[in-house]
């Protein structure tokens, strides 16, 4: 499919929310994808992994996940100064603003002319994490975990009782949850208390993938970069969505 793209600023609790909406070129009724990126927000490699979404028939909204921390259209730097910049921003940004973000996103969607009914989420890296947050929704009926960092530690957030893993009770869709086993933010020991948790609580579905990769094997920009986990990675999240959206 051909897609195209466009900007929406959303009003939000915490100010203005820029949105990238990318999705298929013409009329027709498409699920939506809230597509949460790094640190880092919408760069290249994630432009470009959004666009991928879209064009097997889906509308990809990539919001800027620090919005309240920095200019409108801010896009950080794949570099020391960009990662510094980031993790701050990861730090200072509460949990809950999390989640009126996501209430605006679906609000919108909701609104739109082209959607189908049906939403989605997917993310890497702390998007993963954003995405797994958004799955707590009821409205998110399939969710994309790309090596999630943080679900394994009381970091993001650190307010008792917020924690993203100790509210997987709440969701009601499907998890698709891909890690790295290379990866040093997410150890072995890590992965298995996510594993743990999961598995103990009652009603979800979910599948798990370990891949032999490191952190940010689906950035086509850097050297850990692993075209074929990538493809791996994108055809199963297009079966989960294809399974639960189309």
């Amino acid at each position: 499919m051909i897609t195209k793209s466009h900007i929406v600023d959303l009003e939000t609790p915490t100010g203005t929310m820029r949105t990238y909406v990318h999705r298929p070129e013409g009329d027709g009724y498409y699920p939506a994808i809230l597509f949460y990126s790094e640190i880092f927000q919408q760069t290249g490699p994630i432009e470009r992994a959004a666009r991928l979404m879209a064009g097997h028939g889906y509308a990809v909204l990539v919001p800027e996940v620090f919005h309240e921390l920095n200019p409108i259209g801010t896009v950080l730097g794949y570099d020391d100064a960009g990662r510094e910049k980031g993790n701050a921003d990861k730090s200072n940004k509460p949990v809950e603003i999390y989640d009126s973000d996501n209430s605006v996103l679906i609000e919108y969607v909701k609104q739109q002319p082209w959607w189908s009914g049906k939403i989605g989420a997917m993310g890497f890296c702390i998007g993963g994490h954003l995405a797994f947050r958004a799955a707590l929704q009821p409205e998110v009926e399939a969710t994309a975990c790309f090596y999630a960092t943080d679900l394994h530690t009381n970091t993001i957030p650190n307010q008792p009782g917020q924690h993203s893993l100790d509210r997987a009770i709440e969701i009601r869709g499907e998890l698709l949850m891909i890690w790295g086993k290379q990866d040093p933010h997410i150890p072995a020991e890590g992965r298995s208390a996510v594993y743990r948790k999961l598995s103990d609580t009652a009603g979800l579905t979910f599948t798990w993938h370990e891949f032999n990769g490191p952190h940010a094997f689906m950035r086509d920009e850097c050297e850990r970069y692993d075209a074929q986990l990538a493809m791996l990675g994108y055809q199963l999240a297009l079966q989960l969505f294809g399974r639960k959206l189309v």
